[in-house]
């Protein structure tokens, strides 16, 4: 990625971003909706079109710029961003716990689906050869491009912080004397994400993980 301009690296971004906030958000309403919680599906929110999840704060502004100042400043590009929450109601679970570490969990477990089709494609891009270099080349960085970003997703979501993904898997799975203390974190969730993220903390706790991820799908890929 480095030998693209800041133009071009954003570009190669926009369309795996999109796609993979997209397809995280709908898979929780689509998993939801088969467990009984059809809120989602009567809000138009179980659909791969990309309008009713953007947050245009959040899933464009934020990201794009935050990578943007990242990249200019010399930190190798930064990406963090939201979507428009996908609404459930799980009241309407048919078992309250269980259910909602399922939906919680369909999000990460999304984008690792994303990401290993994003590795295949690279690998496609691979034995393109012939081809001419304004298919292959920009193909394999948006390959790269949705591989890293779905990492990102799915690493940063499944961190037992309410209230990303991973902290309503750890809230179903305590027991409920220990669930209900942890659910009241809720609040502060986010300012420890911001606090992690401005001492670099985030970044060393991300890094191995998203590496991990990363080096996994390429071998399922047969890159590796």
């Amino acid at each position: 990625m480095h030998d693209l301009n800041l133009i071009q690296q954003l570009a190669v971004f926009v369309l795996p971003l999109i796609f993979a906030i997209t397809v995280h958000e709908t898979a929780h309403g689509w998993v939801a909706d088969k467990l009984g919680d059809h809120t989602a599906r009567m809000q138009g929110r179980i659909t791969l079109n990309p309008i009713p999840h953007i947050d245009p704060v959040g899933t464009l502004l934020v990201p794009l710029a935050l990578y943007a100042v990242s990249s200019l400043s010399g930190g190798g590009g930064m990406l963090f961003g939201w979507a428009k929450p996908v609404p459930i109601d799980p009241r309407n679970f048919r078992h309250y716990r269980r259910d909602m570490a399922l939906t919680a969990a369909a999000g990460p477990a999304s984008n690792l689906l994303m990401m290993l089709g994003w590795a295949l494609v690279l690998r496609l891009t691979l034995g393109m050869e012939s081809l001419s270099q304004w298919v292959a080349a920009p193909l394999a960085y948006m390959a790269l491009g949705g591989i890293l970003i779905n990492g990102l997703l799915m690493v940063l979501n499944l961190l037992p912080i309410l209230p990303l993904d991973g902290g309503r898997v750890v809230a179903s799975l305590l027991p409920p004397r220990l669930a209900l203390p942890y659910s009241r974190l809720e609040p502060w969730g986010m300012f420890v994400l911001i606090a992690l993220m401005a001492t670099g903390l985030l970044g060393a706790i991300l890094l191995p993980a998203l590496e991990g991820v990363q080096s996994l799908a390429y071998r399922m890929a047969g890159i590796l």
